[in-house]
């Protein structure tokens, strides 16, 4: 028993003793890797400054087809929803009181030019007659063979009125086109009453060019016209302003139209000045009525600094992009954003061209982190970089 008491007490104060034959020293610093980080220059180009709109599209043409004389539809010449040419026949009206109305006034016509051959026979020979027998013939009479042959001339002249009204009314029996476009649904069926000017036969619309018209607000018309006073643009109304449109089922921007109208005034209901642009519509792919954006530029095309979206993060409400010094340490920059051209964001101001923007990894770093970068082109630019480093191999910032 005093023999394991004593094992105890050994065993403890050999516990109790510090082991410093075995041990480690004291742990130093721990030492951290560079984080692993992609970077980019940005990406130089010649942009615009452009405000995006709303636009409608609208046909350049459109023509409410009706008749222009009364009568029975009697023919019906095409199809619903075709393309019709200017001049090409779409109804025919009753042609037959209009017919007996034109034959009536062209025998009225003869019956006043035989009166008027008479007229005119009789007032050669009564003054025929005067001047070989003076005194034979009485002025007065002369006066009224002559009254007689210019009734007979007035009555021809109107008759002939007549029968050219008349033989317009027959041509109206037929109603053409009257623009080249593409037509509605017929309104009216055969057999019904059609009143001149009155009834609605069918629409057209042009198809080819197309307008459309957009509403630009009241603070984008004071900055266009203020860049106009300074001379950093030119109006719509003495150039042609080059705008793009793109539709609802497609990204970008995929037709190129002209500003041809800007309107005189505000409509003070919206605060916004109405404008129009007419693009190319030859594949017909544009029907009047449909919604697309219009892209127009402002102000002069000039050199700016574009990076992708991904490189732009939010410091207290302050736009910031991460910069890798010479040294791979993280810095950040805050920015001025502008525009998206082509997918990349523009950079009014912040920025220089040798800057290398951090694009992948803002998620693991922060201001003064070492970072182990690698260079690549910028993600979402379609050209490639034109800035000064551009050229050079995939390397580190720091080499």
């Amino acid at each position: 028993m005093r023999g394991f008491i004593k094992f105890l007490t050994t065993a403890s104060l050999m516990l109790s003793l510090p082991l410093t034959g075995c041990g480690r020293g004291p742990s130093g610093p721990v030492q951290t890797a560079p984080v692993p980080v992609t970077v980019s220059l940005p990406l130089k180009k010649n942009v615009s400054d452009f405000s995006d709109l709303t636009g409608r599209t609208s046909a350049v043409e459109t023509v409410d087809v009706r008749a222009r004389v009364d009568g029975y539809l009697e023919k019906i010449h095409f199809k619903e929803g075709a393309l019709v040419k200017k001049g090409e026949l779409l109804f025919e009206i009753d042609p037959r009181p209009y017919q007996a109305q034109v034959n009536f006034a062209k025998a009225q016509v003869a019956a006043n030019e035989a009166l008027l051959t008479k007229a005119k026979a009789d007032n050669v020979r009564n003054k025929t007659l005067a001047q070989k027998s003076p005194g034979t013939i009485s002025q007065q009479d002369l006066d009224q063979f002559q009254s007689a042959e210019d009734q007979a001339i007035a009555n021809v002249g109107t008759a002939k009125a007549t029968l050219e009204t008349n033989e317009l009314n027959l041509a109206f029996t037929k109603v053409l086109s009257p623009i080249d476009g593409r037509v509605s649904r017929y309104n009216q069926t055969v057999g019904n009453l059609i009143q001149q000017d009155t009834t609605l036969l069918t629409t057209i619309v042009s198809v080819d060019p197309i307008y459309v018209y957009a509403d630009v607000d009241e603070q984008t018309v004071l900055h266009v016209r203020e860049m106009i006073r300074e001379g950093k643009a030119k109006s719509a109304r003495d150039t042609d302003i080059h705008v793009k449109l793109g539709l609802a089922n497609r990204r970008g921007f995929q037709r190129d139209g002209t500003i041809n109208f800007v309107d005189n005034q505000l409509n003070p209901k919206t605060g916004t000045l109405r404008i129009r642009a007419v693009f190319p519509n030859e594949d017909q792919f544009l029907t009047p009525g449909m919604f697309g954006r219009v892209r127009i530029p402002i102000g002069e095309p000039h050199d700016a600094l574009l990076v992708s979206d991904r490189a732009i993060d939010t410091d207290q409400g302050q736009k910031i992009v991460y910069i890798v010094d010479k040294d791979n340490k993280v810095d950040s920059r805050p920015v001025t954003l502008g525009a998206v051209d082509d997918g990349l964001r523009v950079i009014e101001a912040g920025l220089s061209p040798t800057d290398h923007v951090i694009v992948n990894g803002l998620q693991r770093i922060r201001p003064g982190v070492t970072v182990d970068p690698k260079l690549v082109e910028m993600p979402g630019s379609s050209v490639p970089s034109t800035s000064p480093d551009s050229s050079a191999e995939e390397r580190s910032p720091a080499h």
